[in-house]
């Protein structure tokens, strides 16, 4: 497998049977695109991690094929095979008398890289996961937060740059708001990596931040829907799906939906050092009830008719006399919008552009209305 591509891998009806007769994996047949996220999610017992150590050859199918950049892992060498692809799991699995610098370069030293080569690279990777490298690199696995060996354990199955990327639950033994960040993170990193990743969770919510495409397992290793995040909970393919995503799906779909940029609306923009009496004549033209306040330096705001009125002989400046506004950009989630709706006053949620300049205005009604659209399939 050539270690500097991003291959697509290819499960081609993969099963798994123990000598008991127990089928743990059944015939599944699904593709992870290069540089994508499939997250392999369901019940206990369902074959997610049978799964994805069967990907490393950990687990041997017992039929099938699976094929990672076309090669065809089930007839390779298995420690070669190891070697190309990363590999985190939950509990991490430091070796606890090693600094993190000996952790991360674990891989490198099997492959006999030179020293210097590797220790450059040790470097890279944990100012990439966040972990700066002067403080951390000669510390011991017992003196990091739990945060913070994942993040080891993710610079380590980096180390010599894999292009595929298992992770086997890396997150479940960390508290929530440790989690939340190291979610967050992992989504930062996959944007300048781009590895392909198969992730394994049993949380529904984590599948659907993290992947561009879920894989929902049940009971004796059998695929009921593999989907994008929107189609999973706008379309549920079965009654199983629809159960295990939550009745609540409609406000989870939110948070991978998009804002709809088309039910944008010009709004009366006035500049940050215009006066009361400027912003009370803009609103006027546009016959509306608020203006916003835009600066180049500040994040734009909010100005009332009310507020421009009382205040409009005073001398003070339409920043002055402005509040703080619901600011979404282009590309951001519905949920986003609607929470920074909620959290401010104003008739809707001021859009912006990628250089930060204001679209228009999306009121609470157009909100609500791309809410409601149904998810493309």
């Amino acid at each position: 497998m050539d270690a500097t591509a991003d291959p697509m891998i290819r499960l081609d009806r993969v099963a798994k049977r123990y000598p008991d007769g127990t089928m743990a994996v059944d015939e599944l047949s699904l593709d992870v695109p290069a540089g994508e996220i499939a997250v392999l999610v369901g019940p206990s017992g369902c074959g997610k991690t049978t799964t994805m150590r069967m990907i490393n050859r950990l687990v041997e199918p017992t039929s099938g094929r699976i094929y990672v950049g076309g090669e065809d892992v089930t007839v390779a060498d298995a420690v070669r095979l190891r070697r190309t692809i990363g590999y985190v799991i939950q509990q991490v699995g430091l070796f606890p008398h090693q600094t993190v610098a000996s952790n991360v370069a674990t891989v490198p030293r099997l492959l006999r890289w030179e020293r210097r080569r590797t220790r450059t690279r040790v470097d890279e990777l944990l100012d990439l996961v966040g972990l700066d490298p002067a403080v951390h690199r000669d510390r011991y696995p017992h003196q990091l937060s739990g945060g913070q060996r994942q993040r080891v354990g993710v610079a380590r199955a980096l180390a010599a740059d894999p292009p595929v990327l298992l992770m086997d639950e890396p997150f479940g033994a960390v508290d929530p708001v440790a989690r939340d960040r190291l979610q967050a993170e992992f989504l930062r990193l996959q944007e300048q990596v781009r590895k392909t990743v198969v992730f394994v969770t049993h949380d529904i919510d984590e599948a659907i931040r993290l992947g561009d495409r879920i894989a929902v397992m049940r009971e004796g290793g059998r695929l009921e829907q593999y989907a994008d995040p929107a189609t999973l909970l706008s379309a549920p393919a079965t009654d199983f799906v629809a159960d295990f995503v939550g009745a609540d799906r409609t406000l989870r779909r939110l948070s991978v939906l998009d804002i709809d940029i088309t039910q944008v609306t010009d709004w009366p923009v006035i500049g940050a050092d215009r006066s009361g009496g400027d912003a009370m004549a803009a609103m006027d033209a546009a016959e509306a009830d608020w203006a916003v306040v835009a600066d180049a330096a500040e994040v734009p705001r909010w100005l009332s008719r009310t507020t421009a009125a009382a205040e409009g002989a005073s001398g003070r400046t339409a920043a002055d006399l402005a509040v703080p506004a619901a600011v979404t950009r282009s590309g951001e989630s519905v949920e986003h919008a609607l929470a920074g709706l909620l959290a401010h006053d104003g008739p809707g949620t001021i859009v912006v552009g990628a250089d930060g300049g204001v679209v228009g205005v999306l009121t609470s009604g157009a909100l609500l209305s791309g809410a409601r659209r149904v998810a493309p399939r």
